[in-house]
């Protein structure tokens, strides 16, 4: 990051006022009517009524349209194990972009607290104020662990965003890129670099899309995770092959698809020749990816890539995802984000890139290629308006159909 961008960064975040996020209040406030019902003796009225039946919360307060944006701050972006404090901005930008994008209202909130266990009480005791719960930025395998316990213990949606969300997008650009290519997914053979919360997630989620298990390699620190590893946790052994391939390299050769939530630079240009004809490249490490687009296609030129990052085309961005997630969930009072809502989401957002572009979306990005489904196009831009109303409508439909709405989803 050049000295300029790092300013203009933390004078954004500095001025006129610090953070990124205050409270308004909802109501009018301006005469003293206004204020005994917002306040003494008025908020008695709602108080008994939730004392009734705890469901009167969502029309008497705004849990309904509420989400926590809960981390530890154990891994931050690409910053690592920063702590609580120091991942709060990261927190409020999701805060912003819940709201910005699908007009959810949202809290951040840092837990300073390593035990999984202890992390996991905490945000059960502060549920109650809450519609929903957006875990992020907490490490594998302990994310694992606590998005589970929570989700067995509440009767909200508890969804971790770096795990789900990451593997929704993913999964759609992927289908996509696979068609354009003349693949299937039943028939690729898949290899990830990096088995974290992304990369575990990436992994099961294209298995429920039709990806054969013996044909996913995952890579760690150590190599390909293969059946006679001693170090592998639970997690990771789900993925274990019986393999004689060691290394990436190996792993790459004949590969369809190459897809990195690892680290900068980890794929090389010799990797990438030996992948199979039409390959598909998801360099997703941010800010700086697996490999760079310009080394990619200097090696492929039969190459479909994908970056994290928004000045290259085909940003794989979870944004395009998580509001609206939440946004169907919450608008059907459902009791959690299960398979079938992501499975809704990732459709959804795969099928949106097949559409005409609106004009207005064209308008923001004046100097990409030609904003149409093909190989520079095979996500939605995140200024798609459509997004709010496609993708929170099939994932509001699937709740109502799984059977864990507690509403009928008109809103």
């Amino acid at each position: 990051m050049t000295n300029d961008i790092r300013k203009a960064a933390l004078d954004y975040h500095e001025y006129p006022r610090p953070g990124k996020i205050e409270i308004h209040s909802s109501k009018p406030t301006e005469t003293q009517q206004d204020l005994s019902l917002c306040y003494t003796p008025g908020v008695a009225e709602p108080v008994k009524e939730i004392t009734k039946d705890p469901l009167n919360a969502y029309r008497y307060t705004s849990k309904g349209n509420l989400v926590a944006v809960v981390t530890n701050g154990t891994a931050v972006l690409g910053l690592g194990n920063v702590g609580a404090l120091a991942g709060k901005p990261v927190m409020e930008g999701k805060a912003v972009l819940f709201k910005y994008l699908a007009n959810v209202d949202a809290f951040d909130i840092e837990i300073d607290c390593l035990d999984p266990v202890e992390f996991v009480e905490t945000v059960k005791r502060i549920s109650p104020t809450f519609g929903g719960i957006n875990l992020e930025d907490i490490k594998a395998p302990e994310c694992f662990f606590i998005e589970k316990t929570l989700q067995a213990a509440l009767d909200i949606p508890v969804f971790h965003d770096d795990q789900h969300g990451t593997a929704i997008i993913t999964a759609a650009g992927l289908l996509n890129a696979l068609e354009l290519q003349g693949k299937n997914i039943a028939e690729a053979v898949i290899v990830c670099a990096g088995a974290g919360a992304a990369g575990i997630s990436i992994m099961n989620l294209l298995k429920k899309l039709g990806a054969k298990h013996e044909s996913l390699y995952v890579v760690d620190r150590a190599g390909v995770i293969h059946a006679d590893r001693v170090d592998l946790n639970p997690y990771k052994k789900d993925f274990a092959l019986k393999t004689e391939k060691r290394s990436l390299l190996e792993a790459l050769q004949g590969a369809d698809v190459f897809i990195g939530v690892s680290g900068p630079g980890l794929m090389t240009p010799d990797m990438l020749s030996v992948m199979a004809p039409k390959p598909i490249v998801f360099a997703l490490s941010n800010p700086v990816p697996e490999i760079m687009p310009d080394v990619a296609f200097k090696v492929r030129t039969d190459l479909i890539m994908a970056t994290g990052r928004s000045d290259f085309p085909n940003q794989v961005n979870n944004a395009l995802c998580f509001p609206y997630l939440f946004r169907g969930a919450l608008d059907t009072r459902a009791t959690c984000i299960n398979e079938s809502m992501q499975l809704a989401a990732v459709h959804a957002i795969k099928d949106l890139a097949r559409e005409p572009v609106p004009a207005e979306v064209i308008a923001v990005y004046p100097n990409e290629p030609q904003l149409t489904f093909g190989p520079q196009y095979i996500l939605p831009k995140l200024v798609d308006p459509r997004l709010r109303e496609k993708v929170s409508k099939a994932v509001a439909n699937a709740a109502i159909a799984s059977g864990v709405s507690k509403i009928n989803g008109e809103n």
